[in-house]
């Protein structure tokens, strides 16, 4: 019998959840995501090191600020990488639009933009790339913007119907739901283990999945943050899911039937809801755990660019001596 994570592939497409090249290699995914606490491990590791030493010596030749310079470094370390994992995948990359601009339209549409033309300088045709965005209401009408312009969108740090529908609305390529994030929320509030098919965040994206197919939306819903292949098992058949290394590899030696959950012909059928930014911003507030893992999603994504930055400054300061 082929092992899970090979039937799996057979009804949805497998996506990693790291930046480690010998990993994408080993696993083969679909596709690649990335975000800031992603790149910071991915040039922390010796393999990286080449890419890390690029970017330094580009980065001394530059002129500005040093806060500039060091900003523009991590930036090209970010599309380094991406460069990197679309020569080992056969879909796209998602680079992430600083944490830190995930409530101002105009500076994250200037970032999405010069990653773009950042990759296409490189040889990667923006067909490879998904600029991914916090789904606030600001990084969804950006992303609105960036659509519009013929650019991909992957928005992120999704805990609501609410942001799905609103993400919907904008014509966005792809939402990310985070399953297990959601469940670390509703554990600790009522001190309850879980099983996977009560999984709060499993939940959440059958109910995202319901009513996209049911509206005829073409946004892909792509489940992320795994807590345990149960909470993957229970979502088989989601049109993406990014998995992280250890649970690929769990699923890779895992035997035994694995059953479709999801299916475009099977879903709940949920009438269309008009979405609107006061709408938007109540059903969020409504939402204790939609807001606060939304703001922690930022802020742990923010912290992580930061360190980034600084490991920049420190090396940087280093090849200047």
């Amino acid at each position: 019998m082929k092992s899970k994570l090979a039937q799996l592939r057979t009804m949805t497409k497998v996506v990693a959840d790291t930046g480690d090249l010998e990993a994408i290699r080993e696993l083969k995914p679909y596709d690649c995501t990335t975000n800031p606490s992603i790149v910071l491990k991915a040039v922390s590791a010796p393999s990286s090191r080449p890419i890390f030493d690029e970017a330094l010596s580009w980065g001394a030749k530059q002129s500005g600020t040093k806060e500039a310079i060091n900003n523009a470094v991590a930036d090209r370390l970010a599309v380094s990488i991406g460069v990197s994992l679309a020569a080992e995948v056969p879909g796209r990359v998602s680079t992430e639009v600083d944490a830190d601009l995930s409530f101002d339209i105009e500076r994250s549409l200037e970032r999405a933009r010069r990653i773009i033309t950042d990759y296409e300088h490189r040889g990667v045709d923006r067909g490879r790339i998904l600029i991914k965005l916090a789904a606030t209401w600001e990084g969804i009408k950006a992303a609105e913007i960036l659509q519009n312009e013929g650019t991909d969108c992957n928005l992120t740090l999704v805990f609501s119907l609410a942001q799905a529908i609103a993400c919907a609305d904008a014509n966005v390529f792809l939402i990310s739901p985070f399953v297990g994030r959601i469940m670390d929320w509703h554990a600790k509030a009522t001190g309850k283990t879980y099983l996977p098919q009560e999984d709060p965040g499993v939940l959440s994206v059958r109910s995202i999945y319901d009513y996209y197919k049911s509206n005829g939306i073409d946004t892909i819903v792509m489940g992320a943050s795994f807590r345990n292949v149960g909470e993957i098992e229970a979502l088989a058949g989601c049109d993406r899911l990014t998995i992280a290394p250890p649970l690929l590899q769990e699923l890779e030696v895992s035997q035994g039937q694995l059953e479709r959950q999801l299916s475009p012909e099977s879903v709940r059928a949920v009438a269309p809801i008009s979405m609107d930014e006061a709408r938007f911003r109540w059903a969020l507030n409504d939402d204790a755990m939609a807001t606060e893992k939304l703001a922690d999603g930022i802020r742990l994504f923010a912290k992580d660019l930061t360190a980034l930055r600084s490991m920049v400054a420190s090396n940087l300061a280093l090849v200047e001596a």
